[in-house]
Protein backbone atom coordinates (compact mmCIF):
# COMPACT_ATOMS: atom_id res chain seq x y z
CA UNK A 1 0.00 0.00 0.00
CA UNK A 2 1.94 3.29 -0.97
CA UNK A 3 1.82 6.05 1.59
CA UNK A 4 1.03 9.28 1.20
CA UNK A 5 3.77 11.43 2.22
CA UNK A 6 5.89 14.96 2.24
CA UNK A 7 9.24 15.73 1.26
CA UNK A 8 12.03 18.32 2.70
CA UNK A 9 15.66 19.12 1.62
CA UNK A 10 18.33 16.37 0.79
CA UNK A 11 21.09 14.23 2.22
CA UNK A 12 20.58 11.15 4.79
CA UNK A 13 17.13 10.22 5.14
CA UNK A 14 15.11 11.21 8.40
CA UNK A 15 11.66 9.83 8.33
CA UNK A 16 9.15 10.78 11.13
CA UNK A 17 5.94 8.82 11.86
CA UNK A 18 2.95 11.34 12.98
CA UNK A 19 0.85 9.70 16.26
CA UNK A 20 -3.26 8.59 16.44
CA UNK A 21 -5.43 11.02 15.06
CA UNK A 22 -2.65 12.87 13.21
CA UNK A 23 -0.49 13.50 9.98
CA UNK A 24 2.66 14.38 7.94
CA UNK A 25 0.96 18.40 8.75
CA UNK A 26 2.00 17.94 12.22
CA UNK A 27 5.31 17.54 12.01
CA UNK A 28 6.02 20.13 9.06
CA UNK A 29 7.91 22.87 11.56
CA UNK A 30 10.40 19.85 13.49
CA UNK A 31 10.74 18.28 9.82
CA UNK A 32 12.09 21.48 8.16
CA UNK A 33 14.54 22.16 10.79
CA UNK A 34 16.02 18.98 10.19
CA UNK A 35 15.65 19.58 6.34
CA UNK A 36 19.20 21.78 5.91
CA UNK A 37 21.84 18.97 6.28
CA UNK A 38 18.37 15.66 5.39
CA UNK A 39 16.14 14.27 3.55
CA UNK A 40 12.90 14.51 6.18
CA UNK A 41 9.80 12.62 4.95
CA UNK A 42 6.79 12.87 6.75
CA UNK A 43 4.35 9.86 5.61
CA UNK A 44 0.36 9.52 6.58
CA UNK A 45 0.25 6.07 7.74
CA UNK A 46 -2.60 4.08 6.79
CA UNK A 47 -6.39 4.99 8.19
CA UNK A 48 -4.86 8.97 8.02
CA UNK A 49 -4.30 11.59 6.15
CA UNK A 50 -4.39 11.12 2.87
CA UNK A 51 -3.34 7.47 2.85
CA UNK A 52 -5.17 4.56 2.23
CA UNK A 53 -8.71 3.65 4.19
CA UNK A 54 -8.46 -0.04 4.68
CA UNK A 55 -10.23 -2.46 7.29
CA UNK A 56 -7.43 -3.36 9.74
CA UNK A 57 -5.05 -1.22 11.72
CA UNK A 58 -2.33 -3.18 13.58
CA UNK A 59 1.50 -2.32 14.10
CA UNK A 60 3.24 -5.71 11.76
CA UNK A 61 1.16 -4.47 9.14
CA UNK A 62 2.06 -0.66 9.47
CA UNK A 63 5.47 -1.72 9.66
CA UNK A 64 4.74 -3.39 6.34
CA UNK A 65 3.57 -0.37 4.96
CA UNK A 66 6.53 1.48 5.42
CA UNK A 67 8.80 -1.01 4.30
CA UNK A 68 7.29 -0.88 0.99
CA UNK A 69 6.93 2.68 0.86
CA UNK A 70 10.71 3.08 1.69
CA UNK A 71 11.97 0.50 -1.10
CA UNK A 72 9.44 2.14 -3.19
CA UNK A 73 11.20 5.65 -2.98
CA UNK A 74 14.83 3.69 -2.77
CA UNK A 75 15.27 4.52 0.92
CA UNK A 76 17.40 1.28 2.67
CA UNK A 77 18.58 2.68 5.85
CA UNK A 78 17.61 5.99 7.73
CA UNK A 79 17.36 7.58 11.26
CA UNK A 80 13.57 6.66 11.75
CA UNK A 81 11.58 9.44 14.40
CA UNK A 82 8.15 7.87 15.47
CA UNK A 83 5.68 9.85 17.78
CA UNK A 84 3.07 7.96 20.23
CA UNK A 85 1.44 5.41 17.39
CA UNK A 86 3.87 6.53 15.46
CA UNK A 87 6.47 5.87 17.83
CA UNK A 88 5.46 2.26 18.25
CA UNK A 89 4.89 1.83 14.15
CA UNK A 90 9.00 2.69 14.46
CA UNK A 91 9.44 0.42 17.20
CA UNK A 92 8.30 -2.47 15.53
CA UNK A 93 9.75 -1.58 11.78
CA UNK A 94 12.99 -1.94 13.68
CA UNK A 95 12.82 -4.82 15.57
CA UNK A 96 11.65 -6.20 12.12
CA UNK A 97 13.96 -4.91 9.67
CA UNK A 98 16.89 -3.37 11.98
CA UNK A 99 19.49 -3.67 8.64
CA UNK A 100 17.09 -0.50 7.47
CA UNK A 101 17.17 1.56 10.64
CA UNK A 102 20.56 3.53 11.50
CA UNK A 103 19.49 5.50 14.64
CA UNK A 104 15.81 5.23 15.84
CA UNK A 105 14.35 7.59 18.28
CA UNK A 106 10.82 7.10 20.07
CA UNK A 107 8.61 10.38 20.89
CA UNK A 108 6.24 9.77 24.40
CA UNK A 109 5.38 6.07 24.11
CA UNK A 110 6.22 2.73 25.52
CA UNK A 111 6.94 -0.60 23.60
CA UNK A 112 4.12 -2.15 26.11
CA UNK A 113 0.57 -2.06 26.52
CA UNK A 114 -0.53 1.85 26.27
CA UNK A 115 -3.42 3.28 28.66
CA UNK A 116 -6.73 4.36 27.16
CA UNK A 117 -6.42 7.32 26.91
CA UNK A 118 -8.51 8.33 23.96
CA UNK A 119 -11.98 6.56 24.88
CA UNK A 120 -13.80 9.84 25.44
CA UNK A 121 -12.07 11.60 22.63
CA UNK A 122 -13.50 8.43 20.00
CA UNK A 123 -16.83 8.78 21.27
CA UNK A 124 -17.53 12.55 21.39
CA UNK A 125 -15.79 11.97 17.24
CA UNK A 126 -17.83 9.49 16.72
CA UNK A 127 -20.82 11.27 17.80
CA UNK A 128 -20.40 14.39 15.79
CA UNK A 129 -22.26 13.80 12.46
CA UNK A 130 -20.73 15.76 10.05
CA UNK A 131 -23.51 15.97 7.61
CA UNK A 132 -25.15 18.06 9.71
CA UNK A 133 -22.79 20.87 10.37
CA UNK A 134 -22.17 23.82 7.61
CA UNK A 135 -18.87 25.41 9.08
CA UNK A 136 -16.30 24.28 11.15
CA UNK A 137 -16.93 26.23 13.89
CA UNK A 138 -20.19 24.40 14.27
CA UNK A 139 -18.06 21.19 14.78
CA UNK A 140 -15.71 22.78 17.72
CA UNK A 141 -19.06 23.91 19.43
CA UNK A 142 -20.18 20.86 19.74
CA UNK A 143 -16.85 18.92 20.52
CA UNK A 144 -16.32 21.79 23.45
CA UNK A 145 -18.52 20.53 26.40
CA UNK A 146 -16.66 16.47 25.66
CA UNK A 147 -13.35 17.78 24.72
CA UNK A 148 -12.77 21.27 26.78
CA UNK A 149 -9.03 21.36 25.98
CA UNK A 150 -8.54 23.91 23.05
CA UNK A 151 -5.43 22.67 21.86
CA UNK A 152 -6.92 19.30 21.34
CA UNK A 153 -10.00 20.23 19.82
CA UNK A 154 -7.88 22.17 17.11
CA UNK A 155 -5.17 19.22 16.60
CA UNK A 156 -8.55 17.19 15.99
CA UNK A 157 -10.30 19.14 13.62
CA UNK A 158 -7.95 18.95 11.32
CA UNK A 159 -8.64 15.74 10.49
CA UNK A 160 -12.01 17.61 9.50
CA UNK A 161 -11.34 18.16 5.22
CA UNK A 162 -14.16 19.90 3.08
CA UNK A 163 -15.78 17.73 0.08
CA UNK A 164 -16.06 18.58 -3.14
CA UNK A 165 -20.35 19.36 -2.94
CA UNK A 166 -19.56 21.80 -0.05
CA UNK A 167 -19.93 19.12 2.91
CA UNK A 168 -17.09 17.87 5.50
CA UNK A 169 -15.43 14.66 5.58
CA UNK A 170 -13.21 13.36 8.03
CA UNK A 171 -9.25 12.53 6.63
CA UNK A 172 -9.03 9.43 9.21
CA UNK A 173 -11.07 5.84 9.12
CA UNK A 174 -12.58 7.26 12.65
CA UNK A 175 -14.76 4.03 12.47
CA UNK A 176 -11.75 1.63 11.91
CA UNK A 177 -9.13 3.40 14.51
CA UNK A 178 -11.91 2.82 16.76
CA UNK A 179 -12.50 -1.43 16.03
CA UNK A 180 -9.04 -1.35 16.33
CA UNK A 181 -8.22 1.06 19.01
CA UNK A 182 -7.40 -2.34 21.17
CA UNK A 183 -4.39 -3.06 18.95
CA UNK A 184 -3.20 0.26 18.91
CA UNK A 185 -2.90 0.35 22.62
CA UNK A 186 -1.49 -2.89 22.44
CA UNK A 187 2.30 -4.05 22.61
CA UNK A 188 5.31 -4.32 20.05
CA UNK A 189 7.46 -7.75 19.94
CA UNK A 190 10.09 -8.66 18.37
CA UNK A 191 14.05 -9.77 18.26
CA UNK A 192 15.88 -6.46 20.08
CA UNK A 193 17.53 -3.85 18.47
CA UNK A 194 20.74 -3.92 19.07
CA UNK A 195 21.90 -0.04 17.11
CA UNK A 196 21.56 3.53 18.82
CA UNK A 197 17.99 4.53 20.39
CA UNK A 198 16.84 7.48 22.06
CA UNK A 199 13.51 7.83 24.18
CA UNK A 200 12.39 11.18 24.63
CA UNK A 201 9.39 11.74 27.29
CA UNK A 202 7.83 15.10 28.58
CA UNK A 203 8.00 15.64 32.34
CA UNK A 204 4.18 16.35 32.11
CA UNK A 205 3.02 13.02 30.27
CA UNK A 206 2.73 9.87 31.67
CA UNK A 207 3.23 7.65 28.80
CA UNK A 208 6.29 6.69 29.68
CA UNK A 209 6.62 5.57 33.10
CA UNK A 210 10.02 4.74 35.46
CA UNK A 211 8.62 1.24 35.40
CA UNK A 212 8.80 1.15 31.62
CA UNK A 213 12.89 1.44 31.51
CA UNK A 214 13.36 -2.37 31.73
CA UNK A 215 10.96 -3.62 29.58
CA UNK A 216 13.07 -0.31 26.80
CA UNK A 217 16.54 -1.95 27.83
CA UNK A 218 15.27 -5.20 27.20
CA UNK A 219 14.46 -4.40 23.49
CA UNK A 220 16.74 -1.60 22.88
CA UNK A 221 19.61 -2.51 24.97
CA UNK A 222 21.42 0.95 23.55
CA UNK A 223 18.66 2.97 24.47
CA UNK A 224 18.72 6.75 26.45
CA UNK A 225 16.09 8.04 27.85
CA UNK A 226 15.62 11.73 27.88
CA UNK A 227 13.34 13.53 29.56
CA UNK A 228 11.71 16.92 28.45
CA UNK A 229 11.20 19.22 31.04
CA UNK A 230 7.35 21.38 31.20
CA UNK A 231 6.75 18.93 28.10
CA UNK A 232 3.16 17.00 27.68
CA UNK A 233 2.77 14.12 25.47
CA UNK A 234 2.81 16.34 22.30
CA UNK A 235 6.43 17.28 23.12
CA UNK A 236 6.68 19.03 19.78
CA UNK A 237 3.89 21.30 20.22
CA UNK A 238 5.06 21.94 23.95
CA UNK A 239 8.88 22.59 23.31
CA UNK A 240 9.58 22.38 20.05
CA UNK A 241 13.38 24.09 20.46
CA UNK A 242 14.57 21.66 23.06
CA UNK A 243 13.32 18.62 21.03
CA UNK A 244 14.86 20.16 17.75
CA UNK A 245 18.17 20.19 19.93
CA UNK A 246 17.61 16.83 21.26
CA UNK A 247 17.41 15.24 17.98
CA UNK A 248 19.74 17.31 16.43
CA UNK A 249 22.78 15.83 19.30
CA UNK A 250 21.08 12.42 18.83
CA UNK A 251 21.07 12.23 14.97
CA UNK A 252 24.55 13.84 14.93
Amino acid sequence: MELYAREFGQGDPIVILHGLFGFSDNWQTIAKALADHHLVVTPDLRNHGRSLHVPTHTYPEMADDLKAFLESHWIFSTTLIGHSMGGKVAMQFALDHPDMVDKLVVIDIAPGEAASNHTEIFRALLDLDLSRISRRQEADDFLKTRIPDFAIRQFLLKNITRRQDGGYAWKINLPVLWKEYTSILGPVQGTPFEKPTLFIRGSRSNYIKDDDFALIKSLFPKADIVTIAGAGHWVHADKPVELLETLRNFIS
